[in-house]
């Protein structure tokens, strides 16, 4: 359990949260503390994007009496804060961003959290290091000149996973992380995010699929029907009981080397 003396990154408390006349989350909590990674894991539908969003601050949840929503402990934030201390991969936003855009200029729009570079923004040659060297740490600095729309999937994730990374922030949220990856470049891209980890920073991690969970990642949330269905140690969690009642289907969870696969169960 979290400890009461720290501060927890994110602080969401019995909300109620509406995405038009759908009610998403009825009575939702969750709490992440800096330095406890989580993998939050659910069927489609079960809520993770809404949750996304709500992190975003493209939703909000109805002010009620008893709700609560704190960021690195503040209930009054900016946008632009949480942009800079909270770097978030998505599918949506892979799927949104401009093919035209030139891989440097990729990374460079996470300083304005934009979908491309315009006139009217400016770069620092400290900003313009730091975009670089992002690219070589991710082995993908032969590509900065290359449009968007050219690259390979695996190739636009790392650009993006290098966006989200340009201020540095301390906690990293991914969506699907692996999704549209052949196994080389899914076992890359996890290799990436577990470098992040080892650096100190905190992952959570939005997912259908067990084997995007990285050894690291020790607390794992079941979230199914905009409701937390199970919640705790990584082990105790990923069962055949817990993950059948998840997917409504009989499932065999596998473990070997931290990694943990899903299968067909009886």
């Amino acid at each position: 359990m979290p400890s009461p003396h720290r501060v927890p990154i994110l602080d969401i408390q019995h909300a109620t949260v509406y995405q038009g006349d759908t009610c998403v989350f009825r009575d939702f909590s969750l709490t992440l503390q800096e330095g406890e990674h989580i993998a939050i894991v659910g069927p489609n539908g079960a809520g993770k994007s809404t949750l996304l969003k709500l992190l975003l601050g493209h939703v909000h949840p109805m002010p009620l009496d008893q709700t609560r929503l704190r960021i690195f402990g503040q209930e009054l934030y900016s946008v632009w804060d949480v942009r800079t201390r909270i770097g978030i991969v998505s599918h949506d936003l892979q799927q949104d961003y401009l093919a035209s855009a030139e891989g440097l200029n990729v990374v460079l729009s996470g300083f304005y959290a934009s979908n491309d570079t315009y006139d009217h923004q400016t770069f620092t040659d400290r900003q313009i290091t730091r975009a670089k060297e992002l690219l070589d740490e991710l082995n993908i600095g032969s590509l900065a000149a290359r449009r968007f729309g050219q690259l390979s999937t695996g190739e636009q994730r790392r650009f993006l996973l290098a966006r989200a990374l340009v201020h540095d922030p301390p906690v990293l949220v991914l969506d699907e992380p692996t999704s549209g990856l052949d196994l080389k470049a899914c076992f890359q891209y996890l290799d990436l995010l577990r470098a992040q980890i080892r650096k100190g920073k905190t992952v959570m991690l939005v997912t259908h699929h067990l084997h995007e969970i990285p050894p690291e990642i020790e607390r794992v949330i079941l979230l199914q029907s905009g409701a937390v269905m199970a919640d705790g140690p990584k082990a105790l969690i990923l069962t055949d009981k817990n993950l059948g009642r998840l997917f409504d289907c009989p499932v065999t969870p596998v473990q070997a080397n931290g990694w943990y696969q899903a299968f067909p169960g009886r």
